[in-house]
């Protein structure tokens, strides 16, 4: 216990040194739990501190007391995982100042407590993973709230769990992704059951034990919760209890009016992060009419953006009368729809969008489909289509002119060397845009088949983080399946621009002779671009190579 304790003390001073929560610092050391945790079983303080220093610090840290108390100390915290895996949420409660880790990565929140007042065995207290950058209204280092809905339990109380088992699936806002156990042992309650949703993450979902007798002892468990701390009693207990009681004077007049002026200034001061005041100054919102989600009621980007996307700042006064003559069924909105509608409104109303259109002639292009969907059946592979050539050509087009693979920050533009096309899927649950990684390098078939794989995992609501993550451009088509001439799509920030492909049509054009014509099939495109990353000549030389690609399909094999 005596080198336990050093080894805390060690540590924290080393992560004091650090400056663990400085802006620019707090994201860029993490801590191999597992080293920390071998220094502490080997009795070495020395160990400990030394595995800390050489992996680095926590991440983002922040004080445990505001998370999550609910965890007693009394013996060394034992972690057993790969080494390159943080694990947010865990809490150390005694010896040292105490600070909880958070990182925005795809990590469980594990804490092994070992109770000393309530009773009850050792334990360890499961946490809602973060496994969605997005998966989110933001990081408790910016104030928002993570939050994520249980789909359903895969185990049940009293199964043994086993490392690398699935114990439930939790739904993100882009899919639903299946939670591992980290360790061995028993499934000793649930805490949320299946269904309950926006779940913050590192709250309480379920608690594990290592002996199968001490299952029965959790079933009537009740995490501990984050308001439930106890007040520090330090500065009560310095301040002299005889000053407290001094009363002062009665002067009618006087306490009336700072009364009144207190009250005023209480009601008048609104607790805002600054990206929050500097988002509803931009589209003049006014923040007294928004009710703060984040810490102790403050206001967060989040709550803006909610605002923005409900339309309560013109929204038009419904008649009661007339709203209770109509026959309506309220569709809960699901996490991914919330999502979908906050990103769309806030690039529609912060990215300067232009559109450029051009029709394409593709006779070309269908011909040397059918000669290649003819080689892929003799070979048994599956058919190309024609929105795998459009993916193709983009990704090409991108390479030729790699100032549309761009993205916009306020003190750069970002420019990649990877050409990732994201290709939009609507689905029964919303629409999902999965990632096609190096659509530049494949091939026709291996784009064919990478589109059918992703879009029938978006369909079955399985698609994982790195399924929809990374891309630099989207192309979005609503012509071959839905038959729609042309339409402008709206951009995927950070991205700069977005292709929406319409349907081909057969159209007369004037053939050699004065009185000659023949038909010939043409496909309509437009681009979406940012204006502040691709200029309109930019956009054109784009749009010159695609059509390229697209009428001399050759050209795209060379």
């Amino acid at each position: 216990m005596a080198m336990a304790a050093l080894a805390r003390r060690k540590a924290s001073s080393l992560l004091l040194s650090k400056n663990l929560c400085s802006s620019s610092d707090a994201f860029k050391y993490s801590l191999s739990l597992s080293s920390f945790s071998r220094g502490f079983a080997s009795g070495s303080g020395d160990n400990a501190a030394a595995a800390i220093k050489k992996r680095g610090t926590l991440v983002g840290c922040i004080p445990s007391k505001a998370l999550s108390p609910g965890v007693s100390g009394g013996n060394a915290l034992r972690t057993t995982m790969k080494t390159e895996t943080l694990i947010p949420g865990l809490v150390f409660n005694k010896g040292t100042p105490d600070f909880v880790c958070c990182a925005g990565s795809s990590l469980v929140h594990p804490r092994r407590g070992y109770s000393t007042d309530s009773g009850l065995p050792a334990h360890q207290e499961i946490g809602m993973p973060s496994l969605s950058p997005t998966m989110t209204e933001a990081c408790c280092c910016t104030s928002t709230l993570f939050v994520g809905n249980i789909a359903r339990w895969l185990k049940k109380e009293g199964d043994k769990v086993s490392p690398g088992e699935v114990l439930c699936e939790v739904e993100t806002d882009k899919a639903t992704v299946e939670m591992e156990c980290m360790e061995e042992g028993y499934l000793a309650k649930i805490v949320r059951v299946d269904g309950e949703k926006e779940i913050k993450v590192g709250e309480v979902i379920a608690i594990t034990v290592e002996d199968e007798e001490d299952i029965a002892k959790f079933k009537d468990y009740e995490p501990s919760k984050s308001g439930d701390a106890p007040a520090a009693k330090g500065p009560s207990d310095s301040a002299p209890p005889k000053e407290e009681k001094v009363e002062e004077p009665p002067i009618p007049p006087e306490p009336k009016a700072t009364k009144a002026t207190a009250a005023s200034s209480a009601e008048d001061r609104l607790f805002a992060s600054p990206l929050a005041r500097k988002l509803a100054e931009d589209h003049k919102v006014p923040l007294s009419s928004i009710k703060g989600t984040g810490p102790d009621g403050r206001i967060v980007k989040a709550d803006i953006e909610d605002y923005l996307a409900s339309g309560e700042k013109a929204a038009p006064k419904v008649d009661t009368a007339a709203a209770a003559s109509l026959d309506y069924t309220d569709i809960p909105n699901s996490q991914i729809r919330k999502i979908t509608a906050s990103r769309l409104l806030l690039s529609k109303q912060t990215i300067p969008h232009y559109y450029l259109t051009v029709d394409t002639r593709v006779d070309k292009l269908m011909e040397l489909r059918s000669q290649l969907n003819s080689l892929q059946e003799a070979s048994g592979g599956k058919k190309i289509s024609i929105n795998d050539l459009v993916i193709k050509a983009a990704a090409l087009a991108l390479r030729k002119v790699p100032q549309c693979n761009s993205s916009w920050t306020n003190d750069y533009i970002r420019q990649y060397n990877n050409v990732n096309i994201n290709v939009a899927v609507q689905t029964d649950n919303g629409l999902f845009v999965p990632v096609i990684k190096d659509a530049d390098k494949k091939g026709l078939s291996k784009i064919s088949d990478d589109v059918k794989l992703l879009a029938q995992k978006a369909r079955e609501n399985s698609l994982k983080p790195e399924d929809y993550e990374g891309g630099t451009f989207t192309v979005s088509n609503l012509g071959g399946p839905f038959g729609i001439k042309q339409f402008c799509a709206i951009i995927n920030p950070p991205q700069a621009g977005i292709l929406a492909v319409g349907s081909a049509e057969k159209r007369v054009i004037p053939g050699s002779g004065s009185e000659q014509y023949q038909f010939a099939s043409f496909l309509s495109a437009t681009l979406s671009c940012d204006h502040r990353v691709i200029d309109g000549a930019i956009g054109a030389e784009w749009l010159k190579a695609f059509k390229g690609y697209i009428e001399n399909p050759e050209s795209m094999l060379l």
